[in-house]
């Protein structure tokens, strides 16, 4: 039975990522084909380097990405903390409300905030559609998730550290900074780097929110697809997943140097 799991495991990781594994063989073949090997080279590479369209698009997908993430981690944590606070019925009324958002289909999504600043702009002349509001849409969905990283963390972590360093003279936002912080980085970390990844991958709200001055990759990506797609995107596709992949390697070793410290830290203690 152990060897039967073993096998489905792996039969379910191979299904995952056989996918990816052929999409950066292939951003390295020779021709066009996306089924036949004609040879090594770079030519694909040279040739997504040299298309503006295609890194103007990246750089406006990395530029909301950074900025979503970043903000949304900040309110994300902050809701967290809040929704520690409160008592458990309204909690739990929260949580339902913070879960919507991730069942709510995009496209129910998307076209809800189009809507909502269409109207804006059209009672105040703020909020035009563009990259502003393309930023606050993606804001605005990956909040929940940072969210849901946080608030397992502030569980975990034993409130009287907290009380006691302002027992000891600590005022409530050093203590808040200097010790719930560092405990629930982890979480933190994880929310921020999911809010990074689903706001770089968005179409469906990005399509609806980002009016006709901004163009994320997804975006373009899709527009080419009305044609024969070129084998840029796969050279492209394959330095994404390289970068994350990285990414996440080197959190994880971080989280692992810091749980074998602070075990360490324990037993010495």
């Amino acid at each position: 039975m152990k060897t039967l799991s073993r096998i489905y495991t792996g039969l379910i990781f191979v299904f995952l990522y056989a996918p990816i594994v052929v999409l950066i063989i292939f951003s390295f073949n020779q021709s066009k084909s996306r089924s036949v090997w004609k040879g090594f080279s770079l030519r694909w590479y040279e040739n997504l380097f040299r298309d503006n369209m295609i890194l103007e698009a990246l750089w406006t997908s990395i530029e909301v990405a950074v900025i979503a993430a970043i903000v949304s981690t900040i309110i994300g944590t902050a809701a967290a903390v809040g929704l520690k606070k409160m008592n458990k019925g309204l909690r739990s009324v929260m949580l339902t409300l913070n879960n919507i958002p991730m069942v709510n289909p995009d496209i129910v999504t998307g076209i809800s905030m189009m809507l909502l600043f269409v109207a804006i702009f059209g009672a105040t002349g703020l909020l035009r559609p563009g990259f502003g509001t393309l930023v606050i849409a993606h804001i605005t969905f990956c909040i929940p998730y940072v969210i849901l990283s946080v608030l397992p963390k502030l569980n975990q972590m034993n409130p009287s550290i907290y009380e006691a360093a302002q027992d000891l003279g600590c005022p409530p936002l050093k203590a808040f900074v200097k010790v719930v912080i560092p405990e629930i980085m982890p979480g933190i970390i994880t929310g921020m780097m999911m809010a990074f990844t689903l706001s770089l991958d968005d179409f469906v709200i990005s399509y609806f929110t980002s009016g006709s001055t901004a163009q994320t990759l997804p975006m373009v990506i899709y527009s080419m697809t009305k044609r024969r797609i070129s084998p840029k995107i796969n050279a492209l596709s394959a330095l994404m997943f390289v970068i994350v992949l990285a990414l996440l390697v080197v959190i994880n070793i971080r989280q692992i140097r810091e749980a074998t410290r602070k075990r360490n830290e324990k037993f010495a203690g």
